[in-house]
């Protein structure tokens, strides 16, 4: 078996050849559907988000099945494969492993270190384990991820530090008030910063918003979305005593706020300390505003510094994570060993219980003057025998799965104790039961199909009206 990952992403794709490719989520149970019946294609998950689109697979054959992964993202978006195909990644077996270890810690991501991914991967994993297009490999490759992602975020500081401007603004306000609760802000200029930076601080408690703009009516459709107050620039000196946090971002030629505007206000203000945030280039504030008392200016360089400074802690606390995934990945490989080892005990086992019940039958057709109870104690004790020979070997296999040549040392296994007709009748009967599943779906599809057709006859002899 082996492990494919095949995607485009961020790094590999601009947004107008990303959004060509994006699944719909109400598209995605028949998008894995007709993925899972893919031929060589044992197991599947789809990652869909703004910023990428991926197919993880269990198959039979990478290469081939790397070619039917392709043929499905053409079919179904419908572009021909020349035109997104030098825009995909594909990672096998180890590789996509850590591709998807990495994907879900948000060490993949845009803003390294987020975690909203980790739900988005998680999701994906149930919908296809809903739809039972995963098993034995995705239901512990994810699940081990998705582990691993959560005990990075907990046991590493790597989402304690804002990495966005808005992110780093509203953390310096908690340093000057602590809490958000129940402050006043003024956002002047109705630019997509600005309002971003609203949404954070009116997350973080802070419940009351006076939006300022050059036109009403803009910032009455701003105003709306944080249930505020919309007033033009001429009717802002009258709120300003009002106000804690202000956050400017017009794109004027002057200052928007003087030293002498807010110096006014200082007194009556009775020491509360008023935060000030200049997002915009050329500054709208005043940088002599610095100097009066009780009032924190910062303009877009200094949180820009803030955000470069918890850029590389991230990137510390990254290399961390990276070494849990080296750790996680060992773990799934040593794994993956083992799981080759399960149909070669289980042989064993099938093949020893052949031979005692054998015996057994052989022993009672010489001896038919035994009584039920002797019969159940030779039983007893001879299958004691039985399983107290297998033990040892069955412990010294499962080790050897594990070890560096273990291929080879199942090969020998099942050699010394000829083991090869038993597991040839094993996937017979493996595959004969997996004939009767499918045969059992396609006819409840079948009779699901017949019964929608029923109905819409019905349905249909309902409207004729008789002659």
């Amino acid at each position: 078996m082996h492990i494919i990952a095949v995607g485009l992403n961020y790094r590999t794709a601009p947004v107008e050849i990303r959004e060509k490719f994006a699944f719909a989520d109400a598209d995605l149970p028949k998008a894995i559907a007709e993925l899972k019946v893919t031929k060589s294609i044992l197991e599947c998950v789809i990652v869909a988000t703004c910023n990428r689109t991926e197919i993880y697979a269990v198959v039979d054959r990478a290469q081939l099945c790397s070619h039917y992964l392709m043929h499905f993202i053409e079919r179904w978006f419908g572009v021909p494969k020349d035109q997104f195909q030098k825009h995909l990644y594909h990672y096998e077996n180890e590789k996509a492993a850590q591709h998807l270890f990495r994907v879900t810690s948000g060490l993949d991501s845009m803003v390294i270190g987020e975690t909203q991914i980790l739900g988005q991967v998680r999701d994906a994993f149930f919908a296809s384990q809903q739809l039972k297009a995963t098993g034995t490999y995705f239901n512990t490759l994810f699940k081990q991820a998705i582990t691993l992602a959560k005990k990075a975020h907990s046991e590493t500081d790597i989402s304690n530090n804002p990495v966005s401007v808005s992110y780093a603004a509203v953390e310096l306000g908690k340093r000057i008030f602590g809490s958000y609760l129940n402050k006043t802000v003024m956002i002047i200029g109705a630019g997509k910063m600005s309002e971003l930076t609203v949404k954070h601080l009116y997350a973080n408690g802070a419940n009351k918003v006076i939006v300022v703009n050059r036109t009403f009516e803009r910032a009455q459709e701003l105003a709306h979305k944080f249930q505020g107050v919309p007033c033009t620039l001429d009717d802002m000196p009258k709120f300003l005593p009002s106000v804690d946090i202000i956050i400017s971002s017009t794109g004027a030629p002057g200052y928007v706020l003087s030293k002498s505007d807010i110096q006014a206000y200082v007194q009556k203000r009775k020491s509360r300390p008023l935060f000030m945030m200049d997002i915009a280039v050329p500054r709208d504030l005043d940088p002599q505003i610095s100097s009066l008392p009780n009032v924190f200016l910062y303009d877009i360089d200094d949180l820009e510094n803030i955000v470069d400074k918890h850029l590389q802690e991230r990137q510390k606390e990254a290399a961390k994570i990276e070494v849990m995934i080296a750790s996680e990945l060992a773990a799934f490989e040593q794994w993956t060993k083992t799981l080759g080892v399960s149909p070669v005990i289980s042989a064993l086992q099938t093949k020893a219980n052949s031979i005692h019940q054998e015996t057994m039958d052989n022993m009672l057709k010489k001896l038919p003057d035994l009584d039920e109870r002797e019969i159940k104690i030779i039983r007893k004790f001879t299958k004691s025998i039985v399983n107290q020979m297998l033990r040892d070997p069955i412990l010294r296999v499962k080790e050897m799965a594990g070890e560096r040549h273990g291929d080879e040392a199942l090969e020998m296994f099942t050699h010394i104790f000829a083991l090869e007709e038993t597991l040839r009748q094993q996937e017979e009967a493996d595959q004969i039961a997996q004939a009767l599943e499918s045969a059992h779906k396609i006819a409840e599809n079948k009779l699901s199909l017949e019964d929608k057709l029923s109905v819409r006859g019905l349905q249909n002899a309902d409207l004729v009206t008789p002659s």
